[in-house]
């Protein structure tokens, strides 16, 4: 289970920041919002249950997805891949973010159980249209969206439930994110006057 400790960076330790800690932010709306083109994104290396990685709709935050290294419901174990959600979502890298479609075979990107980091190269990504769910979770005003597969090979971490399918999400429930600010230019970080929904 994930604790919600602050994960700072240290050695070969997670690289989250203090300003990027993960959070348990509560689930406050599901909808299912039709089809589009989805991005599985697979390593060269064996993935760890626990290993994800963080995507979002806007700049406002991160949902945790992690890896198929289980057995689902009509799906065997994919113990290279992490299905990422929706071709225009931001995928965070330590301080940086950059859009899914960007991704290329041979990059390395960054992938986190919370206790230590492991940068691995990217095999192949792998784009199709599929059904998805936009999932938001609310801390005051600021909302933390990400739109993921409908499917049951895709787990989120829940607070209290640990690894759960996002089929099984219910609306209170609390899940792995990270926090942040919009206003980017080429994934760096700058201040602009800037509105995402």
């Amino acid at each position: 289970m994930i604790g919600k400790e602050t994960i700072h960076k240290m050695g070969n330790k997670s690289q989250l920041t203090k300003e990027q800690s993960m959070v348990f932010l509560e689930i406050t709306d599901i909808k299912e919002i039709g089809e589009g083109m989805r991005v599985c994104i697979d390593f060269v290396d064996i993935l760890n249950q626990s290993d994800g990685l963080y995507v979002g709709n806007t700049g406002h935050g991160y949902i945790k997805v992690l890896s198929e290294n289980r057995e689902s419901d009509g799906y065997p174990p994919r113990p290279f891949r992490i299905n990422c959600g929706s071709y225009h979502q931001y995928l965070h890298q330590n301080d940086q973010t950059m859009y899914l479609h960007e991704i290329e075979p041979g990059s390395k990107l960054i992938v986190t159980d919370e206790q230590s980091d492991r940068n691995i190269p990217v095999g192949r990504v792998k784009i199709e249209k599929r059904p998805f769910i936009r999932i938001e979770c609310k801390n005051g005003y600021s909302i933390t969206s990400a739109t993921l597969q409908k499917s049951t090979s895709v787990h989120l971490v829940e607070e209290t439930k640990g690894e759960t399918p996002i089929l099984d999400l219910k609306l209170g429930d609390r899940i792995a994110c990270i926090e942040d600010t919009p206003g980017r230019h080429l994934g760096e970080k700058i201040t602009e006057e800037i509105i995402e929904k």
